[in-house]
């Protein structure tokens, strides 16, 4: 392999899983390796990107957001200028000291202790949904198992009516399905899921202004930065944030950890046999296939990374996928093993932009997979796999199972 054969701006690569063979390469040859994009990547292509796939490299950028900003060009791909003011609204994409200050007004929403107060909540809800598809013998697992528990557990968060649920889960497909023709065939299929998702957050914000709850938004509403309540651009960017994050990513990790157990029969069913390996066998999946495929930066000033001298303006993009199998980080990086400890994946990222959700998003991981492997102890594929066209999410679509009915 050369390094002209490996293209990561096109998502046609990623259509069957990560490319991990080109990552593979780029560690060991090319570890911040310069990337020209094409007609593939974009209809309007930039001037091209760093890839950056090291383990340490990947820290070395996120731990450092002076040198490596988030607020200039954002932390997503190339976007015309007239759109890159409404994207700095998001926390997502702010740099220190802004992004503290955005930070802390849901900070609380989502602590360690939080989080366990959540817990009998979110474990009647999978009990719940487990209960609706167990009576079918067959399913979709990403519809009927993996976006449900973490779409009711979002909305029940933010105050959102379950009822309403699935038009959150519609906008945030068309928001991040971009590159796919099933969800986005254009710029201007984002716009108008972003505006319909705006217009539905500044009517809920209205309702809980009269009547506030214990929500997020209820929150986000009383809340101030600087001594100031939230603007409503600041408002729907928070409420757009906290909703296609809190559900996109941890529906793509319950399917990427199920079908890495599919992949892996004798470490399925040494999971069945030992259910007290869920929360290690959780950490493993978010090493083996992280939900997020990269995000980039912006270099402030002239710096060297990894031996490669990179220049004011440069944008650099770093891997998540890549750096969770480093070979000088993780011993035999290739095998997947649910009781891989220590763990070190940056599955959730590190540094400022840390996910802000990471136990909360375990904790459901951990709660679905054990009543999955409880009440679904034979749970097998039954279809093919159909993944999101996409290289900036590690998405699947559709994945037909099939299991003993509870009602045989």
């Amino acid at each position: 392999m050369r390094l002209h054969d490996v293209d990561l701006s096109d998502p046609d690569a990623f259509n069957d899983g990560v490319p991990h063979d080109y990552f593979e390469f780029l560690r060991r040859e090319h570890p911040v390796a310069w990337h020209p994009e094409t007609e593939k990547s974009s209809p309007t292509p930039g001037k091209g990107f760093y890839a950056v796939t090291r383990h340490a490299d990947l820290i070395q950028v996120s731990k450092n957001p002076r040198l490596f900003s988030s607020w200039y060009g954002t932390n997503f791909p190339d976007v015309p200028e007239d759109t890159l003011a409404g994207l700095r609204l998001l926390m997502l994409t702010m740099d220190p000291p802004q992004h503290v200050k955005f930070r802390r007004l849901v900070r609380g929403g989502f602590t360690p202790s939080k989080i366990k107060q959540l817990h009998t909540d979110v474990q009647t809800l999978a009990g719940h949904i487990i209960d609706k598809a167990a009576q079918k013998g067959t399913c979709d697992f990403v519809a009927d198992l993996a976006c449900e528990l973490p779409l009711q557990v979002i909305a029940e968060l933010m105050g959102v009516p379950q009822a309403d649920r699935h038009k959150v889960f519609d906008w945030s497909n068309q928001l991040v399905g971009f590159d796919d023709p099933e969800f986005g065939t254009s710029e201007e299929t984002g716009r108008i899921a972003s505006a319909q998702m705006w217009a539905y957050a500044n009517e809920l914000a209205h309702d809980r202004m009269r009547n506030p709850g214990d929500d997020l938004v209820s929150k986000l509403m009383t809340g101030e930065v600087d001594g100031h309540r939230l603007t409503e651009e600041e408002f729907d960017s928070f409420f757009l944030l906290l909703t296609v994050a809190g559900n996109e990513t941890t529906r793509n990790l319950t399917s990427q950890g199920m079908l890495a157990l599919f992949e892996h029969p004798d470490e399925f069913a040494r999971l069945k046999g030992d259910l007290s390996l869920i929360n290690t066998a959780v950490e493993e999946m978010l090493r083996w296939a992280p939900a997020v495929i990269y995000f980039r930066r912006t270099v402030t000033q002239d710096t060297v990374l990894g031996g490669t001298p990179l220049e004011k303006g440069d944008k650099v993009c770093v891997y998540y996928p890549s750096a969770n199998r480093d070979e000088s980080v993780f011993e035999d990086p290739f095998r997947f093993d649910i009781t891989r400890s220590p763990n070190r994946h940056l599955a959730f990222g590190i540094g400022e932009h840390f996910c802000l959700g990471s136990h909360l998003a375990r904790m459901e991981l951990q709660i679905v997979f054990r009543e999955i492997l409880t009440r679904l102890p034979d749970i097998q594929p039954a279809g093919e796999v159909r993944r999101l066209r996409s290289n900036f999410l590690d998405g699947i679509k559709e994945m037909p199972v099939r299991f003993t009915s509870e009602t045989h």
